[in-house]
């Protein structure tokens, strides 16, 4: 019943029901675009393509299926999803913290972050029509090596139309993502991509109960994987909510006559601070090696790194736990942070300000991060650690929906739209979402 009446206290508040409203009518229109074909595109031969695709992209077709939610798949207007607006996001937050200016720029607060988001519209647009030509030419390429009747023409005007097509659509893409993050409930980006990955949940099923009609699985197999991935959706959530809490003294201060005694708060650090992004670098780098195998020379690559093989498992990790500490250390420097403290004249009981307090939070930053980053491999793994436990009976592609990246992401942008929703409730004095303790974080 505690449910009911948050869905009833939901739809009481008139901003928080129009917020849902935009962002369930744009996700709409998103999923409307991701089935829209692109001009010039043979929609007879589009089943052959996935096929051919799947055989010489591997992977790296799986990869954009999940993030496009099967719009490359389709060929569709859409094909080339949000991913050029993250690939720009990340570049423009690697440039803040090698770039002085752009630096600067951020610490100056809502008008500084208004020129970067500025700057990273302005970046998309070179990575839509360098993504779209590639995109386009993969496609030339795979008509010509197959004979797959995909395009009706090859001439300059046709393909040139294609690439603006791509460019057009992701942009759009871009835009609605923007305004589900200003208008509706949740950051827009990461809501286009959870709405790709839920898509496929229908097929993903639909396979799985042919498979068992099939006698290929049993039902008791699919019992134990619904156990398997449903203990794993837990973990996620407990890991994703995990902290490690320091406490930190703040020091007195003087105002006027009075005399405001020091308080103590706790400085948060997540267990798994990269989140979802060396799961996604991992798989990128993963892809290398079956795009060189596309080439004569290049062919033993493929085969070194085959899904499964004792190379490919142990280059994912090695690769996971990198990005991890990478991605970590990029945007947390314990250096900086000891210095604020000392600045602000805060300090962690029993240790030091200045070097002393930078060691010690590098030592348990680098703790923790070892455990998430041991989680992600986890989590990554999963879909052929079940396929090779149930003897090749189900093939990867039929269990990444349950594992790896597109978990964590379902997982993760579920907990941020569930505690911006909690967040209007307890405003206008409603109890959370789940309760009236709400998602907290786990010490």
């Amino acid at each position: 019943m505690q449910i009911v009446e948050s869905f009833r206290n939901i739809f009481k508040i008139q901003e928080l029901r129009r917020r849902i409203f935009i962002t369930l009518g744009l996700l709409i229109v998103f999923r409307f675009g991701s089935h829209v074909v692109l001009p010039g595109v043979n929609t007879d031969a589009l089943q052959e393509f996935q096929k051919s695709a799947e055989q010489s992209l591997g992977g790296l077709f799986h990869l954009m299926q999940l993030f496009s939610g099967q719009a490359i798949g389709n060929l569709a207007l859409f094909a080339l999803g949000i991913m050029p607006y993250i690939t720009s996001s990340i570049i423009m937050q690697l440039m803040t913290k090698v770039s002085p200016t752009l630096e600067a720029m951020v610490k100056e607060g809502p008008a500084g972050q208004r020129k970067i988001n500025q700057y990273t519209r302005y970046l998309a647009v070179p990575i839509c029509l360098v993504q779209g030509i590639f995109a386009v030419n993969s496609l030339v390429g795979m008509q010509r090596a197959q004979g797959t009747p995909i395009l009706y023409s090859t001439g300059f005007g046709s393909l040139a139309e294609m690439v603006i097509g791509l460019s057009a659509g992701a942009l759009f893409v871009m835009w609605l993502g923007e305004q589900i993050t200003e208008h509706g409930v949740g950051n827009g980006a990461s809501l286009l991509i959870m709405a790709g990955i839920v898509s496929r949940l229908p097929a993903v099923g639909s396979d799985l109960v042919g498979l068992a009609r099939k006698g290929a699985v049993t039902g008791e197999s699919l019992v134990v994987i619904g156990a398997i991935y449903l203990a794993m959706i837990f973990s996620i959530v407990f890991m994703t909510q995990a902290q490690r809490r320091i406490p930190v003294q703040h020091a007195k201060h003087f105002r006027g006559r009075r005399v405001m005694m020091g308080s103590r708060n706790y400085l948060p650090l997540r267990v798994n601070t990269a989140g979802v992004m060396p799961v996604i670098f991992a798989s990128s780098l993963l892809v290398i090696p079956q795009l060189l195998g596309q080439v004569s020379a290049f062919k033993w690559t493929q085969e070194f790194i085959r899904q499964g093989s004792f190379f490919y498992v142990s280059f994912y990790t090695v690769m996971i736990f990198f990005f991890s500490y990478f991605w970590t250390y990029l945007f947390f420097q314990p250096v900086e942070m000891a210095n604020n403290l000392k600045e602000y004249g805060s300090f962690i009981p029993g240790i030091r300000p200045g070097e002393n307090t930078a060691n010690y939070l590098n030592s348990i930053l680098s703790r923790i991060t070892l455990c998430g980053a041991a989680f992600l491999a986890a989590v990554a793994l999963m879909p052929d650690m079940v396929s090779a436990g149930f003897g090749g009976e189900l093939q990867r592609q039929q269990l990444a929906f349950l594992g790896g990246t597109g978990i964590l992401i379902v997982v993760g942008v579920g907990l941020d739209v569930i505690q911006k929703i909690e967040s209007y409730l307890l405003m206008h004095h409603y109890e959370g979402f789940v309760g009236p303790g709400g998602v907290r974080g786990r010490r």
